[in-house]
């Protein structure tokens, strides 16, 4: 079950909205907090198990994580696991429904950090409550996403 579920309704089709969101380069024009990605050992898109950097930025900080796909459904469903280092951090999957106008894109985190990472985090990233600060970056995200794919 996700930590934090944020979902909109796109009016383009499910292949155009898939495109945009597994393009990891591109995800720095969607996201406020992640600047973008690159696929890695060998990866040249989204399959599953293909591994990517990804990059991210919050004011002054930026740090890098490594994610492997593991689900990457043409036109219904991108999920990755991120990881940094040997620690999980987090899981995030992008769901596509098609629902008679467009596409319902829903938006999950789950996260996945030890107890430990989760206190040292917050005065390290400048976030008290990740949960509160993803689903307001994820928002974002979504809103991008829609003006993109509806443009």
């Amino acid at each position: 079950m996700s930590d934090v579920q944020v979902s909109t309704d796109i009016a383009a089709p499910a292949d155009k909205i898939w495109a945009l969101v597994s393009d990891l380069p591109r995800m720095g024009e969607w996201s406020p907090e992640n600047t973008g990605g690159r696929w890695i050992g060998g990866a040249t898109g989204p399959s599953v198990g293909a591994k990517f950097r990804g990059s991210n930025r919050k004011g002054f900080r930026r740090w890098s994580t490594t994610c492997t796909v593991t689900a990457a459904d043409k036109s219904t469903r991108f999920t990755f696991e991120v990881t940094y280092g040997v620690v999980r951090i987090s899981t995030w999957d992008y769901t596509l429904t098609a629902n008679g106008n467009g596409t319902t894109v829903t938006e999950e985190w789950t996260d996945r950090r030890p107890m430990w990472m989760r206190i040292a985090g917050a005065p390290m990233m400048g976030v008290a409550d990740r949960g509160a600060h993803n689903r307001s970056g994820m928002e974002q995200t979504l809103a991008r996403l829609k003006a993109a794919a509806e443009s």
